[in-house]
């Protein structure tokens, strides 16, 4: 039976979205809803101080945050990008449309076909997320998708110059500066000078999350994102516990719901970690909200075995999971349900969020049970396809659906599988009254 050494503080540790949160976004998309442009407008400038003559980004802004970043700064940003696009293109490579004759003269096949517009939220502010331009619009684009249209908050009341220069060398066809709910209204309704796009993608805060997810159904989405959360498994043997406090506090400083775990067999291990850890936190930078998180949300399980480990990893599902043993093609070969996987100590979380070409838009809040992140298929349809060649198999095929048909009780399926049979075969239809 595994136990805590540590475990999080009361209730926090939570899921779902706040009431208010909930309410207040419905608010705002009613108003949006209801009034168009002015809506956006007046909530652009009360959270953000933003009401410029138009939100899209003209060449000449855009090359103005292109000039404020370094040579350096530009070339890391091309390195992330050829990784994000050299694993996209070979997970589109495995991808194939297909063709099959199932029966003599009954062909059946699928054809995988790109979302036509594309919506990407790119976030900024505290945290310019540089990346998130890369896992959207990259993707997006080896996709085959016609039209990206990227859209990122200002910062500092105007735009965040590396946000933009990732949003432009990653290929968006438009860039407009606004945020929040208002940005995600935008594009989901089609106001103003924003087109209406098929499908929004990408992170942002509560309010933005919650926005995607009402009006998924009107768009398709990615996922429903929450808080990042990463999990720890690791040995003694493998790994020490600075290495597994920074693993942990280096997530954690996404902000105070952020969740961490260290999964463990090694009690020592896991008490070093926790000394680690107090002392990271007494030099790192973001120590103020990596604290709160690890005081709110942090956790350190300790396990009899490997298969414990596992079913303690399965049962949180987490978003990211640094696996740090002896032999992590174990867990490998038998974890289930995890966003992403990153496999022994040379590795980690860090890469697969800035730079390695995996793509950090992941699953949380447990729903690793039952999709993965976003990857190049997301922005295909895959859509089937039904030819049928000779009189006989249409025939056949008639006689048994319209006997399945009657089996329903629709009697205008039926029909039209009996017109088929009685134009095309000798055998007597099935009567539909």
């Amino acid at each position: 039976m595994s136990y805590r050494i540590k475990s999080p503080n009361g209730n926090a540790n939570r899921q779902g979205t706040p009431l208010d949160v909930a309410k207040t976004v419905e608010c705002f998309l009613n108003d949006i809803s209801a009034e168009g442009e002015p809506a956006i407008r007046r909530l652009s400038q009360r959270f953000d101080g933003w009401n410029p003559a138009s939100f899209r980004l003209t060449p000449a802004q855009i090359d103005e945050c292109m000039s404020e970043l370094t040579s350096e700064q530009i070339n890391d940003i091309k390195f992330a990008q050829t990784q994000v696009r050299n694993f996209a293109e070979e997970q589109l490579r495995s991808m194939s449309d297909i063709e099959v004759e199932t029966l003599p003269g009954v062909i059946l096949g699928h054809k995988n076909i790109p979302v036509d517009t594309v919506g990407c939220y790119v976030p900024s502010g505290k945290y310019p997320l540089v990346a998130s331009a890369h896992m959207t619009i990259i993707t997006a684009k080896t996709a085959g998708v016609r039209r990206v249209v990227a859209v990122s908050p200002p910062f500092g009341g105007r735009p965040s110059a590396a946000v933009i220069a990732a949003i432009h060398l990653a290929g968006a066809d438009e860039i407009y500066c606004i945020g929040g709910v208002q940005a995600i209204a935008a594009m989901a309704f089609g106001i103003g000078e924003f087109p209406q796009v098929d499908m929004i993608v990408g992170p942002g805060n509560a309010y933005v999350a919650e926005a995607k997810r009402q009006v998924f159904g009107r768009v398709g989405i990615d996922l429903f994102a929450g808080p990042t959360e990463t999990l720890v498994i690791a040995d003694e043997e493998t790994v020490d516990g600075e290495m597994c406090a920074i693993d942990l506090l280096g997530q954690a400083e996404h902000g105070p719901t952020s969740k961490a775990v260290l999964i463990t067999t090694s009690e020592q291990l896991g008490r070093d970690t926790l000394a680690q850890i107090e002392q990271f936190l007494l030099t790192l930078p973001t120590a103020a909200i990596a604290r709160e998180a690890w005081n709110n949300v942090g956790e350190i399980i300790i396990c009899n075995s490997e298969e414990e480990m596992v079913r303690e990893a399965d049962a949180i599902a987490s978003e990211h999971v640094q696996v740090m043993t002896r032999n992590p093609d174990y867990f490998l070969d038998r974890l289930k349900n995890y966003g992403a996987l990153f496999l022994g100590p040379r590795t980690t979380v860090a890469y697969g969020d800035k730079v390695i070409g995996t793509n950090h838009t992941l699953p949380t809040a447990r729903a690793a049970r039952y999709t993965g992140g976003l990857w190049v298929g997301k922005f295909l349809k895959t859509c089937t396809y039904q030819r049928i060649l000779t009189d006989e198999a249409s025939a056949l095929i008639g006689a048994y659906g319209s006997r399945l048909c009657l089996l329903e009780g629709f009697a205008g399926h039926a029909e039209q599988c009996n017109i088929r049979v009685r134009r095309y075969g000798h055998a007597a239809p099935v009567s539909t009254r």
